[in-house]
């Protein structure tokens, strides 16, 4: 497995990442979310060794990353922030250059590379050198690079950034056919990521990981969770006649939608399709609600700044 062991670093007197620990096995996609400067891109590279921790350690499949570096980076494939990648060289010099520094060679090491730019749909681009490349293709090169070896671990920050809408379900496609026998921790600032790809999530913020969970249990923590949101003419009148529901606790109106809040007496979606029927309100959207990830997001993190 994956583990971070009381990772702690330090930048002078600024406490970037505070006592950080959790295992990940193969199979799990975990998405590691926060805000800006929160922590995630400083807690991915002690991960792969790329920084050294103030304290603390992470292992690789039982490889301590300080002690047997060496042994544990050759089980991750890293895309760091920004995509980092060599611009003078062109696509294929570049993947060529991974494949030797992972040890391939000869007809393995072209196989390699192949697999690479055809799972990324990086051919038309191969001759191309990549300080030429749009934003979105420089994002693929450096994800091609970080899956060339296949390895067990991928770490992955910002993966689809800069990527246009057909690229971003390019590669989560990729990722989601590459989930079952791997970790993949992905770093985003993106809810829509952790829907579309994750099994696992957690939340950091200043440094502190303050949620662990899977999606779904993070949506529980919802105050959206379980409620009913309506558009109707009438919002106002319908508000006043929902709020009497015993299934309702609280009714908040915003524009033309109503939305109806749970009090865990009976069924609330139910009791609010009976009385639509029964008052005969035009109601042009009905909607049950299973919660709002970017409430949750926005609470934890709220009440850590707090």
């Amino acid at each position: 497995m994956l583990a971070a062991r009381n990772l702690t670093r330090r930048f002078g007197t600024l406490l970037a990442v505070d006592d950080i620990s959790f295992e990940v096995e193969p199979g799990t996609v975990l998405g590691f979310l926060g805000p800006n400067g929160a922590g995630k891109s400083t807690t991915m590279k002690m991960l792969t060794g790329f920084l050294s921790p103030t304290s603390g350690t992470a292992e690789v499949f039982g490889h301590d990353i300080r002690r047997d570096s060496v042994a544990a980076r050759t089980m991750i494939g890293y895309l760091p922030e920004g995509a980092p990648l060599y611009g003078e060289l062109t696509v294929s010099q570049l993947l060529q250059f991974i494949a030797d520094a992972r040890g391939f060679s000869g007809p393995e090491r072209d196989r390699r590379v192949a697999d690479a730019a055809a799972r990324l749909e990086l051919g038309g681009v191969m001759e191309q050198t990549i300080e030429t490349l749009s934003k979105g293709f420089k994002r693929r090169v450096g994800l091609a690079q970080a899956i060339l070896h296949d390895p067990p671990v991928l770490i992955l920050d910002e993966p689809t950034d800069g990527l246009d809408p057909n690229q971003k379900q390019q590669v989560r496609h990729l990722i989601r056919e590459m989930a079952p026998d791997k970790i993949i921790v992905i770093s985003t600032h993106i809810l829509e990521e952790v829907d579309a790809l994750c099994s696992r999530a957690m939340i950091i913020a200043r440094g502190r990981l303050l949620a662990d969970d899977t999606p779904a249990g993070l949506l529980t923590r919802s105050r959206y969770h379980n409620a009913v949101t309506l558009h109707v003419d009438d919002p106002e009148r319908s508000a006043s006649r929902l709020g009497r529901l015993d299934e309702a606790r609280e009714v908040e109106v915003r524009n033309a939608r109503v939305t109806v809040f749970p009090s865990g007496r009976g069924n609330l979606f139910q009791a609010v399709s009976r009385l639509i029927e029964a008052e005969g309100w035009e109601v042009q959207q009905l909607q049950y609600e299973p919660g709002r990830l970017d409430e949750v997001f926005r609470t934890i993190t709220r009440e850590e700044a707090a």
